[in-house]
């Protein structure tokens, strides 16, 4: 295994056999072993100035010795030491190509070369492409980013990456730091290129994605995995549709039930829960998956998790919350009521937990998420279930309507004071001779939102439903604390006029219209 050129001379035997190996066995894959460890005269050429010609210069030796390599290893597959020199000086050129990977400007030469088909069909340059698709590399050079994206898209570089990632064996921790690398480069076309998602979840990324986190024990690879599976599933109905129908959503409730009744172990595994958490609230988006949540006794997983009060809590209550909204949610807030939900959920409403640093969740957020339920349980309510409801806010004295009061006047405070500093802020403006235009307003109204006008919004809601119920307790509760505190009923009918304004994102017009006047019949009747 030694009888190859001097400049080899200085190296073990030993790392000829594990190449041999290596690649008999599975396609030499450039992790196995550190080449920029080992004393090349490369590391010395990368010292000379690199330039448009120069880059041409190595694109072409490299599809050469690619080529030549190639030829070996069909003619002798069962006799490494005759294709091992060509193996030697295919890797010296990959690794003198790193270089590329700091000039974007230049990628379009990876594609007019036809570079980019030679390195897909080697993908023995896992560590080369994560260079070539660093994010910070590629905003760089946007034009040549793109091209590079387009000719990877173009030769269904998912696709290949996850036929190599199912060869790698991750006992061995080269191969599973390909793993790693090869995620890497995921990640990054998907931030570059967000559109790609849905290709890349049909090339065989989703159902290797589903089985990997299914694999124990936990490490950094499933860390990642749940990561790319969170993106994927972000702002996307395509991969969420994907994902329902090969039965991810029994995976994540699966991978998930772990958290039920004990806490993450370490910061990586809370912040892997989080991001199985984050991908089963995308896919509760789709109505389909809602039907798939509860067959799968996801809400009683939840509803169980709440009760446990372990970590898991406040990101069971944000399932719930995704599960049970809209029109969509009705069969979910059905069910929630006949697995005793309203025993775990009111509890939570009456006192927000102090110990939420730990789920890095806010009493803001807590408070919005039970809210939501309410609100949503009170829209999709029919019957007995709706009954049971209402006579929850009638126990103890109407002791819930009380802390429903004390929520409203908290909320209003705070929206009251953020218009205050818009309004000054917005007179600075005009003062400074600015144009308040509708991106300013839209910002505007934002800001008001994440101050607290949304949660405002919903106990107003439960405020003018209650109202309505036709329970003269609750309606006259309701006006006596308002008259007590100086509230105003007028100012919770403007409140819920700007939200029946705003509802319905994303529906029809049919239902955005059906919705608001539901809403207003509401608030007139108030």
């Amino acid at each position: 295994h030694c009888c190859v050129k001097d400049r080899h001379k200085r190296w073990p035997s030993c790392v000829f056999v594990v190449i041999a190996a290596v690649s008999s066995l599975k396609g030499f894959y450039s992790h196995s072993f550190s080449l920029s460890s080992l004393p090349l005269p490369v590391l010395i050429k990368q010292a000379e100035p690199v330039d448009e010609s120069s880059v041409k210069k190595m694109i072409l030796t490299f599809e050469k010795r690619s080529y030549k390599n190639q030829e070996l290893r069909i003619k002798f597959p069962d006799n490494p030491e005759k294709f091992m020199e060509s193996e030697l000086d295919l890797n010296d050129i990959i690794q003198e190509m790193h270089v590329i990977a700091t000039m974007p400007d230049l990628y379009h030469l990876l594609v007019e070369l036809n570079a980019v088909h030679s390195l897909l069909g080697l993908l023995t340059v896992v560590d080369l492409l994560q260079e070539l698709t660093d994010i910070d590399t590629l905003h760089e050079s946007e034009e040549g980013a793109e091209v590079l994206i387009d000719a990877l898209v173009e030769g269904q570089v998912v696709a290949l990456l996850v036929q190599n990632m199912e060869r790698l064996d991750e006992q061995v921790k080269e191969e599973a730091d390909g793993i790693y690398n090869t995620l890497a480069i995921i990640e990054n076309m998907a931030e570059f290129r967000p559109g790609m998602c849905t290709e890349a979840a049909q090339q065989g990324l989703m159902q290797w994605l589903l089985k990997r986190i299914k694999a124990r024990p936990f490490d950094a690879n499933k860390l990642y995995c749940s990561e790319i599976l969170a993106i994927l599933l972000q702002n996307n109905d395509n991969t969420r549709e994907l994902l329902g129908e090969m039965d991810g959503i029994d995976v994540l409730l699966q991978q998930l039930s772990v958290f039920k009744r004990h806490n993450p172990s370490t910061a990586e595994e809370q912040e892997m829960m989080e991001n199985l958490f984050d991908a089963l609230c995308s896919c509760l988006m789709l109505p389909a998956n809602r039907d798939r949540f509860l067959r799968g006794e996801g809400l009683q997983l939840m509803n169980l998790m709440l009760r446990e009060k372990k970590m898991s809590r406040t990101s069971a209550l944000k399932v719930l919350d995704h599960g049970m909204i809209g029109p969509e949610g009705a069969d979910n807030c059905h069910k929630f009521v006949d697995i005793l939900g309203l025993r775990t959920i009111f509890p939570l409403f009456m006192k927000t937990p102090k110990k939420m640093k730990k789920t890095g969740a806010s009493e803001k957020e807590h408070e919005e998420h039970v809210s939501s339920i309410i609100a949503s349980m009170l829209r999709n309510l029919k019957s007995q279930q709706r009954s049971r409801l209402l006579s929850k806010f009638t126990e103890n004295d109407c002791e819930k309507v009380d802390r429903l009061m004390e929520l409203h006047f908290k909320y209003l405070e705070a929206v009251q004071q953020a218009d205050k500093r818009i309004e000054g802020e917005k007179h600075e403006m005009v003062r400074r001779g600015e144009i308040l235009d509708d991106s300013m307003e839209d910002e505007f109204y934002l800001r008001r939102l994440d101050a607290g006008l949304f949660v405002l919004q919903l106990i107003c809601y439960i405020m003018v439903e209650i109202s309505n119920s036709g329970i003269p307790q609750l309606r006259q509760r309701v006006h006596q604390i308002l008259n007590l505190r100086g509230g105003s009923v007028k100012v919770v009918r403007h409140v819920m006029r700007e939200y029946a304004e705003s509802i319905g994102d994303g529906k029809t017009e049919e239902f955005k219209e059906a919705e608001r006047k539901r809403i207003m019949d509401l608030v007139d009747s108030f």
